[in-house]
């Protein structure tokens, strides 16, 4: 037996509704500036909802330039705090006690002096303005004395360089250790100093080749000197040698006048 089929009657538009919503509609768009009442009484003015929304994006907006402003402000600070940040390696004081060291060699040295008022007074005295009228034993004590003196120069020249040469170890150690700290640098000023600190390792390093220069250049002097006064003793004690009757005296005559 074939049931009946039974088929879905179609309905039919609400068009009571579709009236209202498009009255209201038409109503909210053609009083957009006039207050509208809701449930409740609550006054609800479209116009006025839309400016406070506008107000409110606008002054969120500018609390976010604000804190982007002092993000940046912040940020610009740490940045200018560590380029004030100073290095914290230092050399400068090993620097100084090698060129104390260095001073402390020219100091002890034997003889004259590396000072002007010095030399002023001990080498007139001794080289340039030696007595030739001194008897022979005189002259020939002055004439050990220089020597000495030569010898002594000469010695205080090999310390000097020395000292010298024991610092270059110490000023390679300054040097990578500065290197390391300017490359691991985290701001301008620690990069300043550490170049800076180079440049009194440099300082150092040409300090201890002007004093190995002088010691060297001391004695040099010195021997020059010596064998200018020797020159002069032995052209004043030929002299004496080849005067009549004073100088030398042969052993027969001598014998004879006995």
């Amino acid at each position: 037996m074939q049931m009946p089929v039974s088929t879905p009657k179609k309905r039919r538009p609400n068009w009571l509704s579709l009236v209202l919503t498009i009255s209201a509609t038409s109503l909210c768009t053609a009083l957009p500036a006039q207050a509208q009442f809701g449930l409740g009484g609550i006054v609800y003015d479209p116009t006025n909802y839309a400016q406070n929304v506008l107000t409110a994006a606008r002054t969120l907006e500018q609390i976010n330039n604000q804190i982007r402003m002092l993000q940046n402000q912040a940020t610009q600070l740490l940045n200018e705090a560590r380029n004030l940040e100073g290095l914290p390696l230092s050399v400068l004081e090993p620097l100084q006690q090698q060129m104390r060291q260095t001073q402390q060699l020219l100091a002890r040295a034997k003889g004259i002096a590396l000072d002007v008022q010095s030399i002023e007074q001990g080498f007139g005295k001794t080289y340039r303005d030696i007595d030739l009228t001194e008897n022979q034993r005189q002259m020939v004590g002055r004439a050990q004395q220089r020597w000495q003196d030569s010898v002594s120069a000469f010695e205080d020249a090999l310390k000097v360089q020395a000292g010298a040469v024991g610092n270059i170890e110490g000023s390679r150690e300054a040097i990578n250790s500065l290197l390391s700290a300017s490359q691991s640098s985290t701001g301008a000023l620690q990069a300043a100093q550490a170049g800076n600190q180079l440049l009194a390792v440099q300082a150092q390093q040409l300090s201890d080749l002007i004093a190995t220069f002088s010691a060297m250049g001391r004695a040099q002097s010195l021997e020059a000197a010596n064998n200018a006064a020797a020159k002069a003793q032995a052209r004043e004690q030929l002299r004496r040698f080849l005067t009549p009757g004073r100088g030398y005296v042969p052993l027969r005559q001598a014998q004879a006048k006995d």
